[in-house]
C-alpha cells in the first residue's frame, strides 16, 4: 500500500469519474490538511465548485480514498468550496450599466435597528475572504455607516475615462466601497428630497469604476421607499437578502420588505436573523433576549431559505465601531464562522437562482424600455 501523502490522496480522488465534479482543477494545494490517527484519516479538501442543487455526496470521495488505503476504517472529509465561481446573472440591462459585475445582491430590512449594515459589511468581507471579487455600495444615503464600519476616512478619487469622469471606489479588507459618507462632511446631515437620493444611487452604479466583480452588495436603507424602488427599476437585481431579528415587531416589517421585492420581481434569496441569542461568557448559558425562532418562522411561512442566525456578541459591535469587521478581526471566533457559513449558503442560492432562470427572459416591473 502506498504511503498516505497529499500526492497519493490526490491521485485517489482524481480516479473518480463523476460528471458533477470538476476534479481536473484539483492540485496538491487543494488538500489543505491531512491528519492520520491509527486507522482513521481526516482530510481538509478545497474544491472550486460544487453542484448548487445539493446533489453532491462527499461520501464518494471518502470511499475513493478508503479504496486506495484499505487499512483505514474511518475517513473524515471536510470540504471547503470557493464561492467566487458562482454563475453570473445574465441580463442585457445589467450588462449595460454594470458590465463587469456578475451578480448584484441587496441587503435589506423592513425596519431600522436590526443590524442590517453590520450584516452587509461582514457578508461582503466574508465573500472576499472566500476568494470572491466584491464591491459594496452604501445605499443608505441618509444614514451612511459603512465608512465607519470599515475604517475608511479618505475621499475617492475622480478619474477621466472614455465615458467621462468616474469615481474610483476605495478599498478595505479586499472589497471595493463607495458611500455618500465618503463624499460629504461626516458631521453634515444629508437633507435631500427623494429624487436627489435616488440620483446618487444611480451614480454609484453608473459613474463608479467597479471593474470586474463577482458580487456587488447594496446596503439598503430600512423600509420600502424611493431608494429601494430606484434600485430595482434601474438594474435587475440578482436577488435580495432580508435581515430581521427574532421579535414579532421586526418580523412584521420583514414581511413587508419581502412582499415589496416580490411585487417588483426581485427574488428573495433568503432570510438572516440577527441578534438571535446571547451566550453569557462567564456561564455559557444561552439567553433568547429578543425571542426565538422568528427568522425560521417567517422563512417557513414565506417558503424562503433560512440562511442562519447571528448571535449577539459585543465583539461584533466593537468591530463595527473600530472599523474592523469581526470576520476579519477575529476569524476563528464562532460568530465569524457563522457569518462565513451564511455567506456560502447565500451564494448557493445565487447559483440556484441563476441556473433556474438561465435561458429565460426576465421582465423588470417599472421598465418602459
Amino acid at each position: 500500500m502506498a504511503d498516505i501523502t497529499k500526492s497519493t490522496i490526490l491521485n485517489a480522488i482524481k480516479r473518480l469519474n463523476d460528471q458533477n465534479l470538476n476534479l481536473n482543477s484539483l492540485t496538491l494545494n487543494s488538500i489543505l490538511k491531512i491528519v492520520q490517527s491509527s486507522d482513521s484519516l481526516t482530510v481538509d479538501l478545497s474544491i472550486p465548485e460544487l453542484p448548487a442543487d445539493g446533489s453532491f455526496d462527499k461520501n464518494i470521495i471518502a470511499d475513493a480514498i478508503k479504496k486506495e488505503f484499505p487499512s483505514l476504517n474511518e475517513i473524515h472529509l471536510n470540504i471547503q468550496t470557493k464561492i467566487s465561481t458562482a454563475a453570473p446573472h445574465q441580463h442585457q440591462k445589467k450588462e449595460a450599466i454594470l458590465p463587469g459585475v456578475k451578480n448584484t445582491i441587496a441587503v435589506a430590512s423592513g425596519k431600522g435597528g436590526v443590524g442590517k449594515s453590520t450584516v452587509a459589511v461582514n457578508l461582503a468581507v466574508a465573500l472576499a475572504k472566500d476568494g470572491a471579487r466584491v464591491g459594496l455600495i452604501d445605499a443608505d444615503i441618509y444614514g451612511p455607516s459603512v465608512p465607519l464600519m470599515l475604517g475608511i476616512k479618505e475621499q475617492p478619487k475622480v478619474v477621466k475615462t472614455e465615458k467621462g469622469m468616474h469615481l474610483v471606489p476605495l478599498q478595505a479588507f479586499n472589497i471595493k466601497v463607495i458611500s455618500i459618507g465618503l463624499l460629504v462632511d461626516d458631521q453634515a446631515p444629508i437633507i435631500w428630497r427623494g429624487p436627489m437620493a435616488s440620483g446618487a444611487i444611480k451614480q454609484f452604479m453608473s459613474d463608479v469604476e467597479w471593474g470586474k466583480l463577482d458580487y456587488l452588495v447594496f446596503d439598503l436603507p430600512p423600509g420600502t421607499g424611493d431608494i429601494q424602488l430606484t434600485l430595482v427599476q434601474t438594474i435587475p437585481l440578482t436577488g435580495a437578502v432580508i435581515v430581521t431579528t427574532p421579535q414579532e415587531v421586526s418580523l412584521v416589517d420583514a414581511r413587508k420588505a419581502l412582499k415589496m421585492f416580490e411585487r417588483v420581481n426581485v427574488p428573495v434569496l433568503g432570510v438572516i436573523e440577527n441578534m438571535s441569542y446571547f451566550i453569557a461568557p462567564d456561564t455559557g448559558n444561552r439567553y433568547d433576549i429578543f425571542g426565538t425562532g422568528g427568522g425560521e418562522k417567517v422563512s417557513a411561512e414565506l417558503k424562503l431559505p433560512f440562511l442562519g442566525g447571528i448571535p449577539i456578541d459585543p465583539r461584533i459591535r466593537e468591530g463595527g465601531d473600530k472599523g474592523k469587521p469581526i470576520v476579519y478581526d477575529i476569524p476563528d471566533s464562532n460568530e465569524s464562522n457563522i457569518i462565513l457559513n451564511i455567506s456560502r449558503k447565500l451564494i448557493e442560492q445565487v447559483n440556484i437562482r441563476n441556473q433556474t432562470l438561465s435561458g429565460k427572459v426576465e421582465i423588470l416591473l417599472g421598465d418602459d424600455d
